[in-house]
């Protein structure tokens, strides 16, 4: 028992400072945040709406597709690490499998542009 104890030793003190560190920062921003916003920071910042108003007003679509264009180029860079630690070992299979990946996210950006969906007029 004393054996197992001290084999989890370190993540319990990994997890107490962890968990320390957290409420020391969470208390920091507490104690030390500015509680009078001024009118431009409580402004409209890159949602296109006032940050207070109706929640059911309707604001453009174009909003929408940015943001999945973000995460479709963001799930490339997911892929792209796990593969570039593992190149040496992926061989030239792996190689051109991520060649045609990157390829047909290319041409979808490609054809995006095209269209004008990366256009905000």
């Amino acid at each position: 028992m004393e054996d197992l104890l001290r084999e989890y030793l370190p993540i319990l003190v990994f997890l107490g400072l962890a968990v320390g560190l957290g409420v020391v920062l969470i208390l920091a921003a507490v104690i030390l945040a500015v509680r009078n916003p001024d009118p431009e920071k409580v402004s409209a910042y890159e949602c296109g709406f006032n940050a207070f108003d109706d929640a059911r007003m309707k604001f453009d679509v174009r909003f929408y597709l940015v943001a999945i264009l973000f995460i479709i180029f963001d799930l490339e860079i997911a892929f792209l690490f796990p593969w570039a630690v593992a190149f040496k070992d992926v061989g030239l299979v792996g190689f051109w499998s991520m060649i045609v990946f990157l390829g047909v996210l290319t041409i979808g950006f490609a054809y995006e542009w095209k269209k004008g969906a990366l256009e905000w007029e």
